[in-house]
């Protein structure tokens, strides 16, 4: 895909997302039951939210800590977007948003305690954002981060073949488990979102929208993938889906 073809892509994907309360799957609940368990956090710990959309996660761990948040995103679109949430929450004292690159983020080393990033790590690819983000962190500190996973070493040939065009990187729990341990964390726990959280929260919203939408070519093209990526995870969300890995440096 050429350059010119790209922004148009994207721009396509996130007119697309436009609106939604999420960028992709999740839930609050399930983000909570991760928060709830990590004890070795400071009482107002520093924290980022790395790809963090519209701001469903950053606006979460606000609210939980009542701590402040480094919220940071490529599309200033969706940043914008987080900003008006903010302030209809009250919360635009505790976010600190951030329209840029998260491969490259200014910041001193050491600086974070809390690194929360939902479905946006394969950008950068797995082990790739590890390395990069690693030095963020505190002594101790910790990473919740979801990736695309396999759930099984027999994955059937049809979602294999999609996800071999869609993110050939996608790797098993295991594997990413090793790409963790390789990069300087530990592995302290893991969690599989559930599916339902993909239909209720991000699939079926996203449909909605589609049906709104005005569309142009580069849109149907956009609607074409995320129908095809619908049809495949109704038939395999058994064998893959977003693994939530709990990291701590070491």
């Amino acid at each position: 895909m050429n350059t010119d073809s790209l922004t148009e892509y994207v721009a396509a994907l996130t007119d697309l997302h436009r609106g939604l309360d999420r960028k992709g799957p999740g839930e609050s609940d399930f983000s909570r039951n991760i928060l709830s368990n990590l004890s070795t956090l400071p009482l107002k710990p520093r924290i980022a939210d790395l790809g963090c959309g519209s701001g469903a996660s950053a606006l979460l761990l606000a609210q939980h800590y009542q701590s402040t948040v480094m919220a940071v995103d490529s599309s200033s679109v969706f940043i914008d977007e987080l900003k008006a949430r903010a302030k209809q929450l009250g919360l635009e004292h505790l976010i600190i948003p951030i329209h840029g690159d998260m491969a490259k983020l200014d910041r001193s080393v050491g600086s974070v305690d809390l690194l929360w990033s939902e479905g946006a790590a394969y950008n950068l690819g797995f082990e790739q954002a590890l390395k990069i983000w690693r030095s963020l962190l505190a002594k101790s500190g910790i990473a919740v981060i979801s990736e695309m996973s396999w759930f099984t070493d027999d994955v059937p040939e049809p979602a294999s073949a999609y996800w071999q065009n869609a993110y050939p990187m996608m790797g098993t729990e295991a594997e990413n488990i090793d790409r963790a341990n390789r990069s300087g964390f530990s592995v302290l726990s893991t969690h599989r979102l559930p599916s339902q959280a993909w239909w209720v929260n991000y699939y079926e919203p996203l449909r909605e929208r589609m049906q709104q939408i005005e569309i142009t070519p580069s849109i149907q093209s956009v609607i074409r993938e995320t129908e095809e990526e619908m049809r495949v995870f109704e038939k395999f969300s058994d064998s893959y889906g977003y693994t939530f890995y709990v990291l701590q440096t070491t």
